[in-house]
């Protein structure tokens, strides 16, 4: 298995994840992005719909952390290291702003 068909298997994964938790499973998109140059960790961005970014963080970001926890057991079997990241596309007058959430904050789900 070649390094993109890895890459590819684990972003299908969380994916597939992911769709399983939202309300709006066709806006769920996972894809890699660059990471520090030296840095041999992957990073995943997630991006969901705006209504779902609390259930794929979870409160208290327990299941967001349990997406990691699952991304590091495949890396682990890869020999690769995997980081994700859920961002949330905020749009204030045609103006993007991206909000990375890491999973420690206390963020309440519905």
């Amino acid at each position: 298995m070649t390094h993109d068909e890895k890459l590819d298997a684990a972003e299908e994964l969380m994916t597939k994840i992911a769709r399983a938790l939202v309300d709006h499973p066709d806006e769920v998109l996972v894809e890699a992005v660059e990471g520090n140059e030296g840095d041999d960790t992957t990073v995943l961005e997630m991006r969901v719909a705006p209504d779902d970014v609390g259930k794929v963080i979870g409160k208290q970001g327990r299941t967001v952390r349990s997406m990691r926890t699952i991304l590091a057991a495949v890396g682990q079997g890869h020999h690769l290291r995997y980081e994700l990241d859920v961002v949330e596309d905020e749009d204030d007058d045609d103006e993007t702003d991206d909000t990375t959430f890491d999973g420690s904050e206390s963020t309440t789900a519905g």
